[in-house]
């Protein structure tokens, strides 16, 4: 175990960090920041990045941040996600057994959802990760969900998780009428060099280390491996630092990082 060997007291690049571990880039920040007021105005917000930028991190820690007596966060994540699905997804994180048809069923999510607001005075927050795998049948229906009271009033905060081509679709002229309904955008950039750098610093450090055991050489070559994607740049790590304990190198080089990259990821 490598972690033993660096003298580690935590895997510095697992799925399982917990949030309020991340390293809080100024993008980050800004996003957290910009969903906290899409929730508070219940807005609809799209969320867009490449793959392994941390989309889905981002909203773990966005989840995280809300006050849980003023929000309710439902999340749903589904490929094949159907408007029925989703509504009966929705429902039973209410604790309520979804009505059989579809219309049924909306309009029961809603009366729960005013009951939820008028009653218990708490916000709800839909996020669907995913969302790029979305049909047109489906982005169509969140349209219709959020026509509520004759728009005088949303219903809930609605938040789409999806890759880059969400984006591309909905700039669509055929999802025009989805796309003017949208009130805030946030694209989730690649780390540049600076940031990778702090990032592996941060991870380390939450591990338990209290020195830099990757060199300057072997950030930038982790750099030009993972062009600044968050994923990447946790893969190569750890089979950098799995090669290093098993070579003794107490040190990561960019010589390392060249044998993780051709051994293991190429």
């Amino acid at each position: 175990m490598f972690e033993s060997f660096y003298g580690l007291g935590r895997s510095p690049f697992s799925r399982d960090l917990p949030t309020n571990e991340l390293y809080e880039s100024v993008i980050l920040e800004e996003t957290l920041g910009r969903l906290e007021y899409a929730a508070h105005r219940q807005w609809f917000a799209v969320v867009t990045g490449d793959c392994g930028t941390g989309k889905t991190t981002t909203i773990r820690r966005f989840a995280e941040v809300l006050d849980p007596a003023k929000y309710k966060v439902l999340y749903l994540s589904d490929s094949k996600l159907t408007p029925g699905h989703i509504y009966k997804g929705l429902l039973e994180q209410l604790g309520c057994e979804s009505k059989f048809y579809r219309g049924d069923a909306k309009r029961q999510l809603l009366r729960e959802i005013e009951l939820m607001r008028g009653i218990h005075r708490l916000l709800p927050v839909v996020v669907v990760d995913e969302a790029h795998l979305l049909d047109r049948e489906m982005l169509e229906e969140v349209r219709f969900l959020l026509n509520f009271k004759r728009d005088a009033q949303s219903p809930m905060a609605l938040i789409l998780v999806g890759q880059s081509e969400l984006g591309d679709r909905l700039n669509l002229q055929a999802y025009a009428a989805i796309r003017q309904r949208i009130d805030l955008q946030c694209k989730l950039p690649h780390y540049d060099r600076v940031q990778t750098g702090d990032y592996i610093r941060r991870h380390m450090a939450f591990a338990g280390t209290d020195h830099d055991i990757f060199t300057e050489g072997a950030l930038d070559d982790i750099f030009r491996f993972s062009c600044g994607a968050a994923r990447l740049i946790n893969k190569l790590c750890t089979h950098a630092l799995i090669y290093g304990s098993q070579n003794k190198h107490r040190i990561i080089d960019d010589h390392m990082i060249k044998r993780a990259i051709q051994g293991e990821l190429s």
